[in-house]
């Protein structure tokens, strides 16, 4: 069930009053949900921020009321349908309708396939899938009725292309496309208003790689080029407003991961074959006190905040997000970038 400390309920019907959105946020406590939710509440938003980790949540909590919004924390797992069902009732009732749900919460581990446990794989695929199900299910019992809503599922670069030592990572986000696609399908039969996007994102410095379980022997970390995650939440709620596109590329690295899987697949296994297993690893060991995640929420009595450990080498500007929104102008240089995606990727399979 529903778990949060007690607090004034909020006002009713926030959004008929003063005109804000009222937007859920799922792993709200921390990196590309923190941000997120704290994005929402500078437009004045009412955000219900949903996650494990109490103190966490606190925190985003106040992030969200000092940016200007009114913020409802939820301690749950999106792995209970249940729970997430009660959460969007909860927020109906003292927030008022939901204008927008993001589902961003997952968790995973970083370890080859083999060294990774069959329960391991359950859990990852019932919070970081799953998850992502129960949220827009809960969402639409709300929206549908009304005719009126927006769903956004926060993907990854990785939803249409794996990578080496994220198997449950990217079969997760793999089943959240596939799942968005169809969804998308029906919505469209049905003329329904109600719209769902997929913004697909690049490598983070969120504090994941602070807190996943890994069996790597050095401490995992982000393909670069690597970026803060301020950038997915601005591209995330641009999305929110722009619904009607079925997805939202963000990052030149995702641009050409994604023609580069398209055009050449074979290549860029190579590629990544030769290049990803070190790339996703840090040049020092990983520490046997570092905290995991998969279970239990490290940020319940501690708080992580949006940023990981990489701040000195993150962008927190993506030139093509510009291009992303302004997506006509984008088809002219689509050409370009491909060529130039499959020649990195035929240079680095013949080095092999």
């Amino acid at each position: 069930m529903v778990a949060m400390r007690q607090r004034k309920p909020a006002k009713a019907n926030r959004k008929v009053d003063d005109g804000g959105r009222v937007v859920v946020v799922t792993g709200a406590s921390a990196g590309v949900g923190r941000a997120t939710a704290r994005a929402f509440g500078a437009q004045g938003a009412a955000v219900a921020l949903i996650a494990r980790g109490e103190e966490g949540l606190e925190r985003a909590a106040e992030d969200v009321r000092e940016a200007g919004g009114e913020a409802l924390p939820l301690s749950l797992d999106v792995s209970d349908h249940e729970a997430v069902r009660a959460a969007a009732d909860r927020v109906e009732r003292e927030l008022g309708p939901i204008d927008v749900w993001v589902n961003a919460a997952f968790t995973t581990v970083f370890a080859p396939v083999t060294e990774v446990e069959p329960e391991e794989f359950r859990r990852a695929t019932e919070v970081s899938y799953l998850g992502f199900v129960h949220g827009t299910q809960a969402a639409l019992r709300h929206m549908l009725p009304r005719d009126s809503g927006t769903i956004v599922q926060v993907g990854s670069a990785l939803a249409y292309r794996g990578i080496p030592l994220q198997a449950a990572y990217c079969a997760a986000k793999h089943a959240v496309q596939g799942f968005h696609e169809s969804l998308r399908c029906e919505l469209l039969h049905k003329g329904s208003r109600v719209r769902v996007t997929m913004v697909q994102l690049p490598g983070l410095n969120t504090p994941q790689f602070t807190w996943v379980r890994s069996r790597l022997p050095h401490n995992p970390r982000p393909v670069a080029p690597v970026y803060q995650p301020e950038v997915a939440a601005r591209a995330i709620v641009h999305a929110s407003a722009h619904a009607r596109r079925r997805e939202f590329w963000v990052g030149g690295s995702t641009v050409a991961t994604l023609l580069g899987d398209k055009f050449a697949p074979g290549l860029l296994d190579r590629y990544l074959a030769r290049t990803n297993i070190k790339a996703q690893q840090t040049e020092y060991d990983r520490s046997p006190l570092q905290p995991d995640n998969l279970w239990q929420p490290p940020d319940r009595e501690k708080d992580y905040g949006a940023h990981g450990e990489f701040d000195a080498e993150s962008s927190a500007r993506s030139p093509q997000q510009w291009a992303s929104r302004h997506h006509g102008l984008l088809a002219l240089g689509a050409g370009a970038a491909a060529a130039t995606a499959l020649t990195a990727v035929r240079r680095a399979a013949r080095s092999k």
